[in-house]
């Protein structure tokens, strides 16, 4: 068999460095951690950690645990039943990832407040005249917290299960209804346990977005591990400490890690040889409107409520004649030019990384560059909090030290947007890395040898033949990164230069204030991005093998 030839010391040399930048803001995250005064520690012991774990361990419960029931029961649903709307509900399912969670804790804050058209409409109803008759309980609480984020957060259980559940063999199913179970017990019995890898990988995305959440869990009153990073660092002015409440959340972090891991690890097994796929059963009557209305549910509360709400919203301010402000316009550009350079970075990034990596799958070669690749992917785990601590203080440090050599006033790396950029690439390249890589697999090993005999270099062959074959998986990790970076609000909210807004800082200052007109502009920009990718996901990962239709 022809073996690829191991890339060149340069290229292995740079994926590491890629890959030694992703670790350097948790090795410095620990280095102040350890540096900080003794007294610190005593008072985050007894003040600060205690309550911000349990707050932290139970909003992270109550969301694995709805979005594995509306992931899970969705999933199944579309999957084993045929019934009225199946055909759209099956990706409309997916929209709330384009819904950020700050955008939506945003929305649900006006729509469900006390004097808000929900309750309004509510006591109209039953005949009630003032909120002091009637009145749900306040949004701004842990169980609020779990609402917002379970219903915004379930697809990534939900895509997980649903790329399961249309893989598993039908054989399995039919046998434990010959055997005598039923369709419940076949579901739970043999459907479930070959799904729980799938399931793992999920929620640990899932519980990961929650732990990178800072917007909707401080708009909802729950001071989790995030908040307090933020609040410690922002308006307490303590570096230190802050670094210390993000040391015990990378526990959390690695924990949540681990279970992915852990999940994939038994993928292989759980999806097995597949031989006839599942087909759905057609309901009929009021079974069949129950399953629509129940597959309806999620998406109407974690997307269709809130959308509609921004665009009433803005369009009631456009019929105003009030327009748009120049600084919610600046905002805009400001968060094109930051998504599009950390597009740029990332895509870039990866490339390098994968490149390193590709040669290496065969022949008993060295893993240097398989190893950095690894390691260049766990950026994704790490919150946009501890990301941006981590790299503060060397990004000071190298700031400094440039505007003294070259006497400037000011500092060139934080005030460009330098370090901000560098952090949202760190968080997102484990997208670019992953996709790419998936597209090199795809290309035969011949094409390169053919050009390397044919007397092309390394790198000419990178240009000529894997460039052009990569095109589909470039663009669409282009796709992915650039909305997520519209989205990133943590990261952004500490490293972005003074008086620089994105949409999402934006929309987070005017919740903060409780104003939230121009903040539904901002939101719904971020929304229609975020439509994007959900339509790709749509169409390349729910779609059954051999089939047109779910």
């Amino acid at each position: 068999m022809t073996v690829l030839q191991p890339v060149g010391p340069l290229w292995r040399g740079a994926a590491w460095l890629i890959a030694l930048g992703v670790l350097a803001p948790v090795v410095t995250l620990v280095g102040l951690a350890l540096g900080g005064d003794t007294a610190h520690w005593a008072h985050l012991a007894d003040f600060v950690l205690p309550q911000a774990a349990l707050q932290t361990a139970l909003l992270l419960a109550g969301v694995g645990t709805l979005v594995l029931l509306i992931g899970t029961g969705c999933a199944w649903l579309v999957s084993a039943c045929d019934f009225p709307g199946r055909g759209v509900l099956h990706w409309a399912l997916l929209l709330p990832l384009a819904m950020p969670t700050y955008i939506v804790a945003f929305a649900y804050l006006d729509l469900l407040h006390p004097i808000g058209p929900v309750q309004g409409a509510i006591r109209w109803a039953l005949g009630y005249e003032s909120p002091r008759d009637f009145r749900l309980p306040d949004l701004r609480s842990l169980p609020g917290a779990v609402f917002v984020l379970g219903f915004v957060l379930y697809p990534y259980v939900y895509m997980t299960a649903r790329a399961m559940f249309m893989t598993q063999p039908a054989h399995l199913l039919e046998a434990a209804r010959t055997l005598g179970a039923s369709r419940a017990g076949a579901f739970f019995r043999v459907a479930l346990p070959l799904a729980r890898p799938a399931l793992a990988v999920g929620l640990s995305l899932a519980l990961l977005e929650t732990l990178n959440d800072v917007g909707a869990s401080e708009f909802l009153g729950v001071n989790t591990l995030t908040v307090a990073v933020y609040t410690t660092w922002i308006t307490r002015s303590d570096l230190a400490g802050a670094a210390q409440i993000a040391c015990a959340m990378l526990f959390a972090v690695v924990l949540l890690v681990l279970l992915e891991r852990h999940g994939r690890r038994h993928q292989r097994f759980a999806s097995g040889q597949r031989m006839r796929p599942m087909q759905p059963r057609k309901l009929h009557g009021a079974a069949a409107w129950s399953a629509t209305t129940a597959a309806a549910v999620p998406v109407l509360i974690g997307f269709a409520a809130p959308a509609l709400y921004l665009v009433w919203e803005t369009m009631k301010r456009l019929q105003l004649g009030q327009g748009v402000s120049a600084a919610l316009v600046s905002s805009f550009g400001n968060t094109l030019a930051l998504a599009g350079g950390v597009t740029v970075a990332a895509v870039v990034a990866g490339l390098v990384v994968a490149w390193a990596a590709r040669a290496l799958r065969s022949g008993g070669g060295p893993r240097a560059g398989q190893g950095a690749a690894r390691l260049a992917t766990l950026g994704y785990a790490i919150p946009g909090t501890v990301l941006a601590i981590g790299l503060l203080t060397p990004a000071l440090a190298l700031d400094n030290a440039m505007a003294d050599a070259l006497g400037l006033r000011h500092l060139p790396l934080m005030g460009a947007g330098i370090v901000l950029v560098a952090a949202c690439t760190i968080r997102f390249l484990a997208m670019p890395v992953g996709g790419i890589e998936a597209g090199l697999s795809r290309i035969p090993p011949a094409l390169e040898q053919a050009a390397r005999l044919l007397g092309e270099s390394a790198v000419g062959t990178l240009r000529r033949v894997h460039l052009p074959l990569l095109a589909p998986a470039l663009a669409t990790s282009a796709l992915l990164v650039f909305v997520d970076a519209m989205k990133e609000l943590p990261a952004t909210l500490l490293l972005r230069p003074a008086n620089f807004d994105t949409l999402a800082t934006w929309l987070y200052a005017e919740a903060a204030r409780g104003t939230y007109e121009e903040g539904a502009i901002a939101a719904l920009g971020i929304v229609l991005a975020g439509l994007l990718p959900v339509a790709l996901l749509a169409r390349t990962q729910l779609r059954a093998p051999g089939t047109s239709r779910p």
